[in-house]
């Protein structure tokens, strides 16, 4: 078991730990974009267990591995989230965990009684 939780309810807050475009353990294959979709669909399953969705999300930071990757990682982001655009900062870093490209953590905003 991994020191951290995926997801902490904070009062009004869902806080959401980074994400990386791992399916099952794994990175999936394809490049940036598929590794993009993978990183938010994690993220949404995440809220999505608490009661929220990617609509609740105040804030997120991307981290990605080559700063190069941006307009393609924006493209599926903007995709994801449609017209909900939420704060966010982007930074390139060195590396990711299990060797990902790309890493996705969030701040929702989801003021209800957690579900279950």
């Amino acid at each position: 078991m991994l020191p951290y939780t995926p997801v902490v309810r904070a009062g009004p807050w869902l806080i959401v730990s980074g994400q990386v475009g791992a399916r099952d353990g794994t990175i999936v294959p394809g490049g940036i974009r598929p590794q993009t979709e993978q990183a938010l669909a994690n993220l949404a399953a995440l809220l999505a267990g608490k009661g929220a969705s990617l609509a609740d999300v105040a804030k997120t930071t991307v981290f990605m591995t080559d700063i190069a990757n941006f307009g393609d990682i924006n493209e599926v982001y903007a995709s994801a989230f449609g017209d909900h655009l939420p704060a966010r900062s982007a930074v390139a870093v060195a590396a990711l965990p299990l060797g990902a490209s790309v890493e996705v953590e969030a701040w929702a905003y989801c003021p209800g009684p957690e579900p279950g």
